[in-house]
């Protein structure tokens, strides 16, 4: 994936991704597997961010993705996400992929958080 930068605006998750050639599909575009790896990876970033939850040893449950957009490789590529619930197992969350004011994607998700022993 390489390089990786992670914020947090208000109660949102921004992760970046700065795409190169290696990124991209035969049409030249960024590959829908990678904007699918910088989904997953926000999930956690999210969940490190903006919970008290431990993302080492969660596990995503269900990712539900709609590409929108086609990346392009000459911009960040980010993930912004928020959590709509957290329970005592589960969290939700949902988010975009963007590029400036592109949108690549939309996701929801549910990560179950690590057992407590």
């Amino acid at each position: 994936m390489g390089e990786l930068l992670v914020r947090t605006e208000g109660d949102r998750c921004r992760l970046r991704m700065f795409p190169e050639r290696r990124h991209t599909n035969l049409q030249d575009m960024i590959h829908g597997a990678v904007t699918l790896a910088l989904i997953d990876i926000s999930l956690f970033a999210a969940m490190r961010t903006l919970t008290d939850g431990d993302a080492g040893p969660a596990v995503t449950l269900e990712l539900s993705t709609q590409f929108i957009g086609a990346g392009k490789v000459d911009e960040p590529l980010d993930a912004v996400v928020e959590v709509l619930r957290e329970t005592g197992r589960l969290l939700f969350l949902r988010g975009e992929v963007v590029q400036s004011d592109h949108l690549v994607a939309g996701f929801t998700a549910l990560v179950r958080k690590a057992s407590r022993k």
